[in-house]
């Protein structure tokens, strides 16, 4: 089980509310609904319009409302204590190497040894690398001026580079952690972390593939245009005397990957509990541990090397840590939603139905994760909404099926990106598109990524 799990309330704690189906049916979507109009009609923050959901969930489910806020609080709680330190060591983590120039020597080093005809792969490479502890957004920021220096240098079409790269984050961010929404799944659901690592990495190499260099192909066609002048920022590295290496660079990045695919391995290889090596892995692998040396490490590799004096070491860490406390909240809202979910009975009720069904539990998932990322527009409140209606489908899963559970969970909150999701309008206006543009080319590489993965999910289920 994943250090991640979650202490939901004890299993012999009576439900919030006794409701029949129909009745936890309606209040589900009213909660649903009261979050979706919230933040796209009256445009309210997240965090706010989560709370406000749980609250009319618990209510239109005749739940005192006394024993509403208590479970809302409950699972705030604990999905920020789960998530909330990961959150931020990845955050500094990610500040460390795009302050460093360590962001900028990884593009500059992979750019250098890339042919023309190579360079939608590298832009992938480089994606997949720098993208895995930063956050979507802050991901976006930080290539996007490689991306439009690269398409302007080589003449390039803005879509046959920048479609690679934004695939290459939009998978990490979906399908693997650390990223948040993956790691609330893992949480919610009991899955195993370091399998969970795995099986997504597996998952993500073809689905990649797949959206971004061979899909911006198309794209290309579609939507031809180049590169907006005024749209190129300056980057870190250029007000910096040296750099730290490529070598140390990947290194510290993939360390703390290295380190919890580590204990999955010796897990699987000596099971026992007691045995010394399995017990230093299980510790040195545990999440919170392998982003914490990777955080003090990055500090001599990246921050040293880049002649930074400790003044700047901590102002770089205070800065990182600013962007995501609207993050953490929702992350943590989001959290009080689930628990307010299954205490309700709600998760109880999915299970009830799915039995009399015969859609797979990881389509069901899939699905549910689709229909809130829709609506709502939001990758990680469309997990955290999905994991805490499914969680109970987990109970009898193998540990390999409940990791494809969290990965069908982060396909489906991929799901055609459209007018209600940020990141839409980040990436319309940092690539100078107009909205019917965004949408046959960002919109429609989202949805692949969602639909790809989950092919690969369920062909994965049929020989685990």
């Amino acid at each position: 089980m994943s250090s991640l799990s979650v202490e939901i309330l004890a299993a012999d704690v009576e439900p919030i509310s006794s409701a029949g189906h129909a009745q936890l049916g309606i209040a589900v979507l009213a909660g649903i609904a009261v979050i979706v109009l919230l933040i796209t009609k009256f445009k309210l923050h997240a965090f706010l319009s989560l709370t406000i959901g749980s609250l009319v969930l618990g209510a239109v489910a005749g739940a005192p409302l006394d024993k509403v806020i208590t479970s809302f609080t409950t699972g705030l709680g604990t999905t920020t204590a789960s998530v909330g330190v990961l959150i931020a060591l990845g955050a500094i983590l990610g500040r460390l190497l795009a302050d460093s120039g360590g962001a900028d020597r990884i593009v500059d080093t992979i750019l250098a040894r890339a042919s023309r005809r190579m360079m939608p792969w590298a832009m992938v490479l480089i994606a997949a690398i720098v993208g895995l502890p930063l956050f979507f957004e802050i991901g976006i920021v930080l290539l996007i001026p490689v991306v439009l220096l690269v398409a302007k240098r080589g003449n390039f079409s803005l879509m046959r580079i920048g479609i690679p790269a934004l695939a290459g984050l939009s998978v990490m961010h979906g399908l693997i952690p650390p990223h948040p929404g993956p790691l609330v799944a893992v949480a919610a659901v009991h899955a195993n972390l370091g399998l969970t690592l795995a099986l997504g990495v597996l998952v993500a190499i073809p689905t990649v593939i797949i959206a971004g260099p061979v899909f911006s192909r198309y794209a290309a066609r579609w939507v031809d245009i180049q590169a907006p002048d005024r749209m190129i920022p300056e980057r870190p590295s250029d007000e910096l005397g040296k750099l730290p290496s490529f070598a140390a660079t990947v290194s510290t990045v993939l360390l703390p990957v290295v380190l919890m695919l580590a204990k999955a391995l010796v897990d699987v290889v000596v099971d026992d509990p007691a045995d010394t090596v399995q017990r230093v892995f299980d510790v040195i692998g545990s999440p919170l541990i392998a982003l914490l040396a990777a955080v003090i490490v990055a500090m001599f590799t990246l921050g040293r090397a880049a002649g930074f004096t400790k003044g700047r070491m901590a102002t770089t860490t205070e800065k990182s840590l600013a962007p995501i406390a609207g993050v953490l909240l929702i992350v943590g809202a989001g959290g009080g939603f689930k628990q307010t979910l299954i205490d309700s009975g709600v998760g109880q009720m999915v299970l009830d139905i799915s039995k009399d069904w015969s859609i797979p539990a990881l389509l069901l998932a899939w699905l549910i994760a689709v229909v809130i990322r829709l609506t709502t527009g939001s990758a990680t409140v469309a997990t955290v909404s999905a994991a805490g209606l499914v969680a109970p489908l987990a109970a009898d899963m193998s540990s390999a099926h409940v990791a494809l559970l969290v990965l069908a969970i982060g396909a489906g909150s991929l799901f055609f990106s459209h007018v209600n999701d940020a990141g839409f309008w980040l990436v319309k206006e940092y690539f100078g598109m107009t909205v019917g543009q965004t949408l046959k080319t960002w919109s429609v590489m989202e949805t692949l990524i969602s639909v790809v993965s989950m092919i690969f999910v369920l062909l994965l289920s049929l020989v685990i």
